[in-house]
């Protein structure tokens, strides 16, 4: 028997369906609209005390000449410090340009580390490799007393160190004290490449590479210690990443690359649980033995590679604990100029667990001096170094 259904009937259906739909979207859209009133009165409310605060501020302090671009940048420096998180940070306009330029692995100065010794004047730490002040004979322990003829103690250590710094293609004089002598050298500034990779070939043909960090011009520096050391018949490779704070994990792939089989090397996660590879390996691979320095400077980037080789080359582990940083930050420039180092994500290899705030234990432990030069590459002095040699050896 057939039964049909009157249009009356049809509308009716279709009109009570449209009201329930209409009425469970008015429902969650005004459920979505409260929850949006609230937040925006949560912000109000939040911007009312900074309000009261710089009202009460320009009211009482005690001069009204209040310098607006500090301030904000204070502010601003400030928001992003009550996150609580060490490695999250805001940036002056200055400060992100110098970041970008460190990370470039390029440098416009004369390439000297320096820290104020105790009678005021300009200690020389350590000299950069093909930097101008290299060029001319500065050396590590150097003292500048005088920049273009002023004395530094009469000056004030910050102005004489910024009067160090200048532009591309100036020179700057510098009085230097060595070892009682009193030298005159003059240094022309320039953009120069920051050296982040050595190597040296070891006993039993041992192939020995120190990354210091991970710059954009680090990889191609990697490559070329590594090819060398291939051409003069390495058997092994120990790398040495110790005191290496990280760096770009761009070039961290594009160092693991030649090292590691083809396949996903580490991944990061992010807020809501999304997972994306950050490490990507092709399927040229170094086939050598292989075992990694580290020790609690080792952080980071650095920390990702050891784990890396360690997880997908079975390479060994050497020295002390590694610091504990598997969280990774993006770094992008503000409307204002400025930039804003945030932390994302935490990663990991995609066969180990992330190991934030606990670290990499190393597979053979062993302890080195505190006045050891690791930099050196002394395995007579250096007990890391030495253990590294003999398991490689082995």
């Amino acid at each position: 028997m057939n039964h049909k259904v009157s249009l009356g009937v049809t509308i009716s259906i279709a009109a009570i369906v449209c009201a329930v739909t209409f009425v469970l979207t008015s429902f969650f859209s005004l459920q979505s609209f409260n929850e949006k009133v609230q937040a925006v009165k949560e912000k109000a409310e939040k911007y009312e005390r900074l309000e009261a605060l710089d009202t009460y501020v320009r009211e009482k302090y005690y001069t009204d000449e209040i310098d607006e671009d500090a301030l904000m940048n204070g502010m601003l420096k400030g928001y992003v410090a009550g996150l609580g998180d060490p490695y999250s940070s805001y940036m002056t306009a200055e400060e992100y340009a110098e970041r970008m330029e460190k990370e470039s692995g390029q440098q416009i100065g004369i390439g000297v580390t320096v820290s104020m010794d105790e009678d005021g004047n300009i200690f020389v730490h350590s000299v950069e490799d093909n930097s101008p002040a290299a060029e001319v004979d500065i050396r590590a322990e150097d003292v500048i007393t005088a920049v273009d003829g002023n004395i530094v103690t009469e000056v004030g250590f910050d102005t004489a160190v910024e009067a160090v710094r200048g532009d591309e293609g100036t020179s700057v004089r510098l009085t230097i004290l060595r070892d009682g002598k009193e030298l005159q050298k003059t240094v022309v500034r320039k953009n120069y490449d920051v050296k982040t990779v050595y190597s040296q070939m070891l006993d039993n043909q041992i192939g020995y590479i120190r990354i210091t960090a991970f710059r954009e011009n680090t990889a191609q520096q990697f490559q070329d210690a590594l090819d060398g050391l291939k051409a003069t018949g390495a058997r092994a490779l120990l790398f040495d990443v110790r005191n290496n704070g990280g760096g770009l994990l761009d070039t961290l792939e594009d160092i693991l690359d030649p090292l590691l089989p083809e396949g996903v090397i580490a991944t990061a996660t992010y807020q809501g649980g999304d997972t994306q590879t950050v490490v990507y390996s092709d399927a040229e691979e170094t086939d050598l033995p292989m075992a990694v320095l580290v020790n609690g400077g080792s952080a980071s980037a650095a920390e990702l590679f050891s784990a890396s080789l360690r997880d997908f080359k079975e390479a060994k582990l050497v020295g002390k604990t590694t610091y504990g940083k598997g969280v990774m930050q993006l770094t992008r420039q503000m409307e204002d100029g400025g930039g804003l180092t945030l932390t994302v994500a935490t990663y990991q290899t995609a066969l180990s667990d992330c190991y934030q705030g606990v670290g990499l234990t190393p597979d053979v432990e062993v302890d080195v001096g505190e006045d050891v030069d690791i930099t050196a590459c002394d395995p007579e002095t250096d007990t890391q170094l030495a253990a590294a040699i003999k398991l490689l050896s082995e």
